[in-house]
């Protein structure tokens, strides 16, 4: 089935790669003498208790990095290695998996190294392995002090990566309306779910139960003790800042310089994050509207009524395959993440007007991960199983329906498709969620560097502001950009991107609140 919910992985990997930095930050001497100071050769402080040493000593056989089913081989610059971790961090003497790494050495020599930078791209599901080498030069400033780290979290792609499906039953799952109108197609919603549930029990077995957020917050710290690293300093994007906030508060006296970017909020359970969504998606499409000379109430009204036709018969493509109204709703969002995306949007949704739902179609699939061939990639597999592992609330179909006009006065587009979500997307699951929100509050870390912007779809900017009361006072440090898309750091910002520099590489802490305009 057809999703954008929960933090919208793929579509947040392809686009924030598109991003060039070209940070204006001169390197200066730093002022933060734990940080700056190389890695000992000693067991680094912080040790995650209870890891027995044949973990927390273990060593990584950095080589080359080969090419997978879904990315080439990146080139000789970057190394891959695999990281052992327990299954279960309950048992750490247990048995364990396999976490895929990748890196690229800092540029500026050993004496200006900072240490490792780690980043998730967000998702949660996103491929760090395949990511990390096309944000590189987004990165490139930031590479001069630091190795650039990424991985593959628990149950993505290489590190034991969950597929609840095939691609035939892909295609099949194209036909289910994700906004039923009636009892039969309600039913083949919820059949639908209970079926991918199931698809993913048996891919995963029993890692389903293992690869929640904390799970992955503590992968990081164990990481941070293997790479040699007094603490933590991380990028974490999107869904990759609930992790970077989760991080900090199970291990607040290892946290380094981190920053997080298209905050989540980590205030809002399943239906306050649904509603944030909607709101966000019909704050974007209305500024993307109101570009093309449109009164937002009628435009968005007007897509409605174009969703409602694709509803009752779905339009001929160039493929063969049909436009279906979910499918349509899924090629509108995709160029919501980028303002550079929405010239494809006008002429994609011009073309549906006109009968033709090939462009839209395409849209749809570059945010599935469709190829040509017809194979899809598992990134909303493994973004669905760990936030239903995350999730405790489970919504029935007849509350989910209760709340159906508030989300469609929140919006008229989206709203149908977000509120049925909150009943379709963890139902019937195998495993039960393990909190209703999740827990941030970091009493003494360093300053945390919250990156907001104010058009922002996925992840609205409020977030930011409920992410830095979470944290607690004196840790979350506010930076606001007034732009659009999803994330801030490398759209094109040179004072986002010198501030978050200055900051990475030399300590500065701006002033809580600070303002980067458009």
């Amino acid at each position: 089935m057809t999703r954008f919910a929960r933090w919208t992985a793929v579509a947040a990997a392809a686009l924030l790669v598109a991003g060039c930095s070209d940070g204006s930050s001169d390197d200066a001497k730093d002022k933060n003498k734990d940080s700056a100071t190389p890695p000992s050769a000693t067991s680094p402080s912080g040790a995650s208790s209870g890891l027995p040493a044949a973990l927390t000593s273990q060593k990584l056989d950095w080589g080359e990095c080969k090419a997978t089913a879904d990315s080439p081989a990146p080139g000789s610059v970057w190394q891959c290695s695999t990281l052992k971790v327990p299954l279960d961090y309950a048992k750490p003497e247990g048995e364990t998996i396999g976490l895929a790494l990748i890196r690229a050495r800092a540029t500026g020599g050993q004496s200006k190294r900072i240490g490792s930078l780690l980043f998730n791209f967000g998702g949660p599901g996103a491929s760090g392995v395949s990511t990390m080498p096309s944000f590189a030069g987004t990165a490139a400033k930031l590479q001069q002090r630091y190795d650039l780290v990424s991985w593959d979290p628990r149950g993505v792609a290489a590190s034991e990566g969950v597929r609840c499906r095939g691609d035939k039953e892909m295609q099949a799952a194209e036909s289910v309306d994700a906004t039923p109108d009636d009892a039969g197609e309600e039913k083949a919603y919820l059949k639908d779910a209970t079926d991918f549930g199931k698809g993913c029990e048996k891919s995963a077995g029993k890692l389903l139960s293992h690869v929640s957020t904390t799970d992955t917050a503590r992968d990081m710290d164990l990481m941070r003790q293997v790479l040699g690293d007094q603490k933590t300093h991380y990028f974490g994007i999107s869904y990759g800042t609930e992790l970077g906030g989760v991080y900090a508060h199970l291990f607040p006296k290892n946290v380094g310089r981190v920053v997080l970017d298209a905050v989540v909020d980590p205030s809002a359970d399943t239906v306050g994050h649904a509603k944030n969504q909607t709101q966000g998606f019909q704050r974007a499409l209305d500024d993307y509207l109101k570009s093309t000379g449109q009164d937002p109430k009628q435009g968005s009204q007007k897509i409605v009524d174009l969703l409602k036709r694709i509803d009752a018969k779905p339009l001929a493509t160039s493929t063969g395959r049909k436009l279906t109204q979910t499918l349509a709703l899924t090629g509108i969002v995709l160029p919501l993440y980028s303002e550079q995306g929405w010239p494809t949007l006008t002429s994609a949704l011009k073309a549906a007007e006109n009968g033709d739902g090939s462009e839209l179609l395409t849209l749809a699939d570059g945010y599935n991960e469709r190829d040509s061939s017809g194979h899809y990639g598992t990134t909303t597999h493994a973004q669905r199983v760990i936030s239903c592992l995350d999730d405790k609330q489970r919504l029935t179909p007849e509350e989910s329906k209760k709340l159906l006009p508030e989300f469609e006065k929140i919006s008229p587009v989206f709203g149908d498709f977000m509120g049925w979500d909150t009943a379709g997307w963890c139902h019937d699951w195998p495993v039960p969620g393990q909190h209703d929100t999740p827990e941030v509050s970091a009493p003494g870390s360093q300053p945390i560097l919250l990156v907001g912007n104010t058009g922002d779809p996925a992840t609205p900017y409020e977030g930011a502001r409920k992410m830095a009361d979470e944290l607690g006072k004196g840790v979350g440090v506010e930076l606001t950009w007034k732009g659009e898309g999803h994330g801030a750091y490398g759209r094109g910002s040179a004072c986002v991107d010198s501030t978050v520099n200055s900051y990475l590489l030399d300590a500065a802490v701006p002033k809580d609140g600070k303002v980067c305009g458009s």
